[in-house]
C-alpha cells in the first residue's frame, strides 16, 4: 500500500529528501506521494522513513486507494531498482 500525505502537512521539508525511491515531491500546496514509486521503503528500510522524519503525528498514512501487500511492495522496488539484474 503506498503511502499518503494528509492535509495535516506543514511543508517542513522533512520527508522529501529522505525518500529512497523519490516519490516524494512538492504538490500544489503540500507534498504528494507518488503511488507508483511508493514501497513503504520495502528493501531499504524496516519503516517508512517518510513518517519517522515528519515531526506532525499521522501526517503520513497508508493510502486506501492504493492497497498493496508485501509482495507487491517487493516488486515494485526490484523493477524500480534492479530491472537490469533481471
Amino acid at each position: 500500500m503506498a503511502l499518503l500525505i494528509t492535509k495535516k502537512c506543514i511543508n517542513c521539508d522533512m520527508c522529501e529528501p529522505e525518500c529512497p525511491n523519490e516519490a516524494i515531491s512538492m504538490g500544489d500546496h503540500i507534498y504528494e506521494i507518488n503511488s507508483d514509486k511508493c514501497t513503504e521503503c520495502v528493501g531499504h528500510y524496516e519503516t517508512p522513513t517518510c513518517q519517522k522524519v515528519c515531526p506532525i503525528p499521522n501526517t503520513i498514512v497508508k493510502d486506501p486507494a492504493h492497497v498493496e501487500t508485501e509482495e507487491q511492495l517487493w516488486d515494485k522496488f526490484v523493477l524500480m531498482h534492479h530491472a537490469d539484474k533481471i
